[in-house]
């Protein structure tokens, strides 16, 4: 296992254990009890940054169920996000200080904790400025409710304004040999992230699956899996990503691995902002 990061004062592993899948259906759903060991496994074997949302389904219902039956909450470094809200039949996304409220009082619920160690917002709304999305934050900081704030899928400029307020612990950010958009100085995340001390946590570490080496074809996907329409994944854009795997596959077995393990390395050696 690499060596532990730190987010805010806390160390972490420095690969974390994303829980979306325990609440996305698929062709295939694995039982709640087989969930479940898969949850005691992970934390077995040194996993214990797990990184959730409310947009997630059951998902934090099931780490709920965890921590109940196993009292390990404290062996955990929760992640969990809010702010895409589909209960009007339709996503809308919400950063209004009630909401943020009324979310966090909700992922308690059905976490079954009284704190939540990082809380991000999922999605910015572009509707409420994240200034006050921030505040509501740092008041539910104030109230023990969680103890870091972070952000998803932001800008450079939302992530100095989000600063200006409150420190941000962490930014979630697609990072990957197949996405490194944040390292481009036009967009500036990366950057602004190592100049404020904020934290990348790195989604979709695999290339949404790309850089396992387990995707051949557009036929290798379930029926209506939303990857299908990802300009990746599209007809016209596959064959030439595959290249790209294929050329990574060479490179991996030179050095006596797979091509995730070798995806997975590259990330780690990027560091944690410090």
């Amino acid at each position: 296992m690499p060596s532990p990061r730190t987010i805010g004062t806390t160390p972490v592993p420095a690969l974390g254990f994303g829980c979306m899948g325990f609440g996305i259906p698929s062709k295939t759903p694995q039982s709640e009890e087989e969930s479940l060991a898969l949850l005691t496994a992970a934390a077995d074997r040194g996993l214990t940054f797990w990184v959730t949302s409310d947009a997630y389904g059951p998902s934090e219902s099931l780490l709920g169920k965890w921590f109940q039956q196993t009292g390990r909450r404290s062996d955990i470094f929760l992640v969990t996000k809010f702010g895409i809200d589909r209960s009007a039949g339709k996503m809308d996304l919400r950063g209004d200080p009630e909401y943020v409220k009324q979310a966090c009082q909700a992922s308690l619920t059905n976490l079954q904790t009284n704190y939540i160690d990082l809380y991000m917002q999922h999605r910015v709304d572009p509707a409420i400025p994240i200034e006050h999305t921030v505040a509501a934050m740092k008041q539910l900081q104030e109230e023990g409710k969680i103890r870091y704030l972070g952000l998803s899928e932001c800008s450079e400029r939302t992530l100095r304004r989000a600063s200006k307020v409150h420190p941000i612990a962490a930014a979630e950010m697609e990072y990957s040999l197949f996405a490194m958009d944040i390292e481009d100085p036009a967009v500036g995340v990366l950057a602004a992230a190592r100049e404020l001390g904020v934290k990348i946590i790195a989604y979709s570490p695999l290339g949404r699956g790309f850089l396992t080496g387990a995707i051949r074809g557009r036929e290798d996907f379930d029926e209506g899996d939303m990857r299908l329409s990802h300009p990746r994944f599209s007809e016209e854009n596959f064959a030439a990503n595959l290249k790209l795997v294929e050329a990574l596959e060479a490179i991996a077995a030179e050095k006596g691995c797979t091509v995730g393990q070798l995806a997975l390395a590259w990330l780690v050696a990027q560091g944690d902002g410090e």
